[in-house]
């Protein structure tokens, strides 16, 4: 007798509401977090699967925007590599953030408990920009794009910022 294969579905590749690419972060504190991507960055819980057992979190996701972002507690037991910034002492990740008010988004997420890292600035690549760590030490630019200027005109204002601008 033979086994028929599975009916066929339309599965999509890229499920409904993804991006091709979708930030995944490791949080020391996973419900905190949520919390304050809630607060910070007008985040909504789209879904939480917690360990029945000791109530971290396996997998969460948030819809900030028109984007998704996972997020789970650390596991080193289960994944050598499921470890936060905290833990690792910094990340070299940076989650780059579109707004309409780069000032208000930016004192939003203070105002939640980011970190000031670079306090808003007109940028020589025509947006208005600005740096912060959350407190869980993941790193957020946060940018409203104001002008679109060609790559020679970019390179003439980088040439006329001010020294140490860009440095934290």
């Amino acid at each position: 007798m033979a086994v028929s294969a599975p009916a066929q579905r339309n599965v999509r590749p890229i499920p409904e509401g993804y991006g091709t690419i979708t930030p995944s972060l490791v949080t020391h504190d996973a419900a905190a977090a949520i919390e304050f991507y809630t607060r910070a960055f007008g985040a909504s819980e789209l879904s939480r699967m917690a360990d029945p057992n000791g109530g971290k979190i396996w997998h969460a996701e948030l819809q900030v925007g028109d984007c998704r972002i996972m997020l789970s507690d650390e596991f080193p037991e289960m994944d050598p590599t499921s470890r936060s910034p905290k833990t690792l002492g910094g990340t070299a990740v940076n989650l780059h953030v579109y707004v309409r008010d780069t000032d208000a988004a930016f004192q939003r997420a203070v105002d939640a408990g980011a970190t000031v890292v670079m306090p808003p600035m007109d940028m020589f690549w025509g947006d208005r920009y600005g740096k912060l760590t959350d407190p869980f030490g993941h790193s957020w630019s946060i940018a409203t794009h104001q002008e679109d200027l060609s790559e020679e005109e970019m390179f003439r204002k980088m040439h006329e910022q001010p020294a140490g601008c860009m440095q934290s």
